[in-house]
């Protein structure tokens, strides 16, 4: 099991993730199960109708995730989405946007995820996926 922090692993996301080193995501805290992590709000977010874009969700719940695995895993950063899913629920309002990323199963190949996405406490979004990993994990 990783111990990796939460500041630790936003330094290797923003690091690694080309889309993430404008420092807007940020991982607030972990365990070896869950990774709560929040996306600073940006108008540049925001699409027609005033809510935030589908692709800032996404983005998000993929980056949650991603911080589980490495939260669980260690300095996995060969890890890869392998599938992803969302189901949105509510509109977001056009302010910061937080996570919790869940692993359901962890395996030596693959880890299967679950994440909510909440916009002032209310669920907005709901996603799930599966990460692959590098054979050496």
């Amino acid at each position: 099991m990783s111990k990796l922090t939460a500041q630790t692993i936003t330094t290797l996301i923003r690091d690694t993730v080309p889309s993430a080193e404008n420092g807007q995501f940020t991982v607030l805290n972990v365990s070896t199960t869950t990774a709560e992590c929040v996306f600073l709000y940006d108008a540049s977010q925001l699409r027609f109708g005033g809510t935030l874009s589908g692709p800032t969700m996404m983005t998000l719940a993929d980056a949650a995730m991603y911080a589980a695995v490495l939260a669980h895993y260690g300095e996995q950063l060969l890890a890869v989405t392998q599938d992803f899913s969302i189901h949105f629920l509510a509109k977001p309002a056009a302010t910061d946007l937080q996570a919790t990323a869940t692993i359901l199963k962890a395996g030596k190949r693959s880890v299967v995820l679950t994440v909510h996405l909440y916009s002032q406490q209310q669920l907005v979004a709901h996603a799930s996926g599966t990460y692959a990993l590098p054979r050496s994990a």
